[in-house]
């Protein structure tokens, strides 16, 4: 067996200075906050390597280039890389929509892989969108495609909105 280790380092933001921040604007705002490079990306994303594109009220796309470390033992992007990214952007959807200090939290995730995901995958996007925002639950759904619109996975979510 090969011992010819990869390397790879990242720096992440202060997790409680960004949930702090959160709290002081409306969903949207702190979103576009940092899409536009205002407020650094959750510490998740920068380990992960995937970030926003887009952002619309109810909807957000983000960009993800699979890599090796992504990768579980049999040679693919690990599942609960994608299922976090999906997670990411339905959550991000939600978020996308609360006003100043109310906060979100996923109750339920379900995803269905459709096809593999590698390196080979090129580029892929995962966009959530809501389905129902209520008072105190809301519905949200996402995709994940590569740019030739092929479908990688499907999730579902239903999150618990609250005070923060």
């Amino acid at each position: 067996m090969s011992s010819n280790k990869r390397e790879r380092t990242h720096k992440w933001a202060d997790p409680a200075a960004l949930a702090e921040k959160a709290k002081s604007m409306s969903g949207l705002d702190f979103l576009n906050a940092i899409l536009h490079g205002d407020i650094p990306q959750a510490p998740i994303a920068e380990t992960l390597d995937f970030h926003p594109v887009t952002l619309a009220s109810g909807k957000i796309v983000f960009e993800f280039q699979p890599q090796e470390y992504h990768y579980n033992p049999i040679g693919s992007v690990h599942g609960g890389v994608v299922s976090t990214l999906l997670d990411t952007v339905m959550g991000c959807a939600v978020q996308s929509r609360l006003p100043q200090g109310t906060a979100y939290t996923t109750l339920e995730l379900k995803v269905n892989f459709i096809k593999a995901v590698s390196n080979k995958s090129g580029r892929i996007t995962a966009e959530g969108r809501i389905i129902h925002l209520g008072r105190s639950t809301a519905l949200v759904e996402a995709d994940l495609k590569d740019d030739n619109g092929t479908l990688y996975a499907h999730g579902v979510s239903t999150c618990m909105i609250f005070k923060s």
